[in-house]
């Protein structure tokens, strides 16, 4: 049994409004959902950012080129199917090495395998584990570029996105960089359709979670006494994901049992949605200084070059 799962499980539901870390979605069928929630209609943050990254990768070339940059080692956190990363691996010839951390160990390397097909030329290291959390790589002496895409940013409270910031520039080194992908507040329609799909596979996906505890965690959860929620919190600026329970029921994990009312809901993931201006200020708190910033038409999502602004590693 996964005894980081059942503790950080255990210490959700305990909570008066009980919670679950969103982390654990990313099993093998998890993954394989969030996959099908990229080709949806309605989430324009996958379509919206994978379309941009082909010119922003252009605009990377000439940047680096003239920074004299020879050769970059590219990080990316949290790295799944490895889409995204190939627009930047077509047009930045100097990326010579690529190393994909993912909390997913299954699907990472799948993609990899693929990936190396595609790229025989390149360094290619695959590294499992929780990138929320210091992991120790052994980074060459190219400069770092870290590779943050889609919205995960926005699934931290901002201290812990602040946190994870200062991480990664402490991971990536002085003089490195990193190019986030972040979504921006907006239409509350718009944001509230990416995240209750007409396919319900967003409800799927957020379903899953339980199924995985029933399997890993000896739970006796019923799926479908339970209906996915979603939606977006103004005054906080996030998209809220919840598990409502559809009657008054009693479920155990690992031997503990918790009570649910009718109505009441499992708290499962935030999405925060910035503006500009404000991710400017939480990347400058954890070290990081904007270079450039490229916005989808209506300024709908952005991606973002940030350097570390601090010349030594903490």
């Amino acid at each position: 049994m996964n005894h980081g799962f059942l503790q950080d499980v255990l210490a959700g539901l305990r909570l008066p409004q009980k919670t679950l870390p969103p982390k654990y979605f990313y099993d093998a069928k998890g993954s394989e959902y969030f996959d099908q929630i990229c080709q949806l209609d309605e989430y324009y943050p996958y379509r919206t950012e994978l379309g941009m990254l082909p010119d922003v990768a252009g605009e990377l070339k000439q940047y680096f080129s003239g920074k004299s940059l020879d050769n970059i080692q590219l990080v990316e956190f949290g790295a799944g199917s490895l889409h995204k990363v190939k627009p930047l691996l077509k047009k930045l010839p100097v990326i010579t090495e690529f190393v994909a951390i993912d909390i997913s160990g299954e699907h990472l390397k799948k993609a990899s395998a693929d990936l190396a097909e595609s790229f025989p030329k390149l360094q290619i290291k695959v590294a499992q584990g929780d990138f929320t959390q210091p992991i120790e790589l052994a980074l060459s002496q190219a400069t770092s570029m870290g590779f943050f895409p889609g919205s995960t940013i926005g699934n931290f409270e901002p201290e812990e996105a602040c946190e994870f910031l200062r991480s990664a520039r402490t991971t990536l080194g002085k003089e490195s960089y990193m190019l986030m992908g972040v979504d921006t507040k907006k239409d509350e329609q718009m944001l509230e359709r990416a995240y209750n799909d007409s396919k319900d596979i967003t409800a799927r996906f957020n379903k899953n979670i339980l199924t995985r505890m029933n399997r890993e965690l000896d739970a006796n959860f019923h799926p479908d006494q339970f209906e996915h929620l979603a939606i977006y919190n103004q005054k906080l600026g996030r998209i809220e994901m919840h598990l409502r329970s559809c009657i008054r029921q009693e479920v155990e994990v690992a031997g503990e049992s918790f009570q649910f009312k009718e109505g009441e809901t499992i708290h499962t993931e935030n999405s925060y949605k910035y503006y500009p201006e404000e991710f400017d200020r939480l990347a400058s708190s954890a070290g990081w200084k904007r270079e450039k910033i490229w916005l989808a038409p209506d300024g709908i999502f952005a991606i973002m070059l940030l350097h570390n602004a601090d010349k030594v590693r903490d």
